[in-house]
């Protein structure tokens, strides 16, 4: 079902967003509707995205020095894996 919006927008907005529009061959509206299409979409993306409560009881289980260098430590471990 389509319904009828009205917008209030800068003038100058509206006549790139009309000169965008035409020369990607869509109307101004479809245009409008892609747009806030894609940014609830977004959204309700994130928002489905949750830490379960098994990451979340985990988090902070390990306290590690603040000078900690994990990439060296990776790498040391790597050189006697691989030794």
């Amino acid at each position: 079902m389509n319904t009828k919006l009205t917008l209030r927008l800068n003038t100058s907005v509206i006549e790139r967003a009309k000169k965008y529009a035409r020369s990607h061959k869509i109307s101004l509206s479809k245009m409008i509707e892609s747009y806030l299409d894609t940014i609830t979409r977004q959204k309700e993306a994130e928002e489905k995205t949750s830490i379960t409560p098994l990451v979340e009881s985990l988090s902070g289980v390990i306290d590690l020095p603040a000078d900690f260098d994990y990439k060296k430590e990776y790498r040391g471990f790597l050189e006697e894996k691989y030794k």
